[in-house]
């Protein structure tokens, strides 16, 4: 691929665009290009009047609604509105918190990374497959590399590692996005899934979420090596809007360790690819969340 940018995003006219996690960050960076190419985006905050106040930024057509990603009451709420959509962009997460569980008693990270997208994408998903030429994008992170999931402990409750939880919950979005492909594949749907992750990019997660020398680090990190928004949020707007794209592949910069640059095929780590693990943990994730996925 050559050097993509947003300058080659196609028109996007007619077209509806759900970005969790748009008022800020990468999330806002990807709903302002997709609404200047002539999308209609719906922008999820967990907070609409922090929403409604980056959507008064933006071009184009653009609604906010509100969604919290760790309440499962909040996604069913939010999806139950929703009655057309073409693509869903699940940007949205928390990164390297202290330890904290979701209303419903998730470990945090796990259950708004993985688990909130997971129950958003079953719910969506019928309105998503009458859409057109439906795309569902999950945006994970270098991170997963260095991740796993402890079925053992999945809720981290004899052993809590805020960096661990987080590489989970990436690994988690992974599997996740890779078993939906095969899924929707073996369904025959018109709907692909796509992976995207945005390198190291500078937004608020790396500020917000860590305490103590994790809050400082990611400062430092911010200041010094990672690239802006602008650069970032090229992968995931390239997995949902280039019309080459296909189920399954996953999108990361091009510069050394996929940290910086322009978006190009990636590979996900060996152990994120196995089926018996993703079939395992879609399993767990219908279980946990209620909600009976089939494509």
């Amino acid at each position: 691929m050559s050097k993509w940018t947003a300058a080659h995003i196609p028109d996007q006219t007619g077209r509806t665009f759900v970005v969790t996690g748009a008022n800020s960050g990468l999330g806002l960076e990807t709903a302002r290009r997709l609404a200047e190419h002539g999308a209609h985006v719906i922008m999820t905050a967990r907070d609409p009047e922090k929403g409604r106040a980056a959507a008064a930024s933006l071009p184009g057509s653009v609604e906010v609604r509100t969604l919290d990603l760790a309440d499962l009451e909040s996604v069913s709420r939010f999806a139950a509105g929703v009655d057309h959509a073409d693509v869903l962009v699940n940007n949205a997460g928390v990164m390297m918190t202290p330890k904290r569980t979701t209303a419903q008693g998730f470990e945090l990270q796990l259950g708004t990374n993985h688990l909130g997208h997971f129950a958003l994408t079953a719910l969506l998903y019928p309105v998503l497959r009458a859409g057109s030429a439906p795309r569902i994008v999950t945006v994970s992170s270098t991170l997963h590399r260095r991740g796993r999931i402890d079925f053992d402990d999945l809720q981290a409750a004899r052993s809590y590692s805020p960096f661990a939880a987080y590489s989970q919950s990436k690994f988690a979005n992974v599997l996740f996005g890779l078993e939906l492909d095969r899924r929707l594949r073996a369904a025959g749907s018109p709907a692909i899934s796509v992976l995207a992750h945005p390198g190291y990019t500078a937004t608020n997660l790396q500020t917000s979420g860590p305490t103590g020398l994790l809050n400082l680090s990611g400062r430092i990190g911010n200041l010094l090596m990672a690239q802006h928004v602008t650069k970032g949020s090229l992968d995931q707007l390239c997995a949902a809007t280039a019309p080459a794209v296909q189920g399954g592949e996953f999108y990361g910069p091009d510069g050394r360790g996929e940290n910086r640059g322009h978006p190009k095929l990636v590979k996900p780590v060996a152990s994120a690819t196995d089926p018996g693990t993703a079939r395992r943990l879609w399993e767990v994730s219908e279980k946990l969340t209620g909600l009976s996925f089939a494509p």
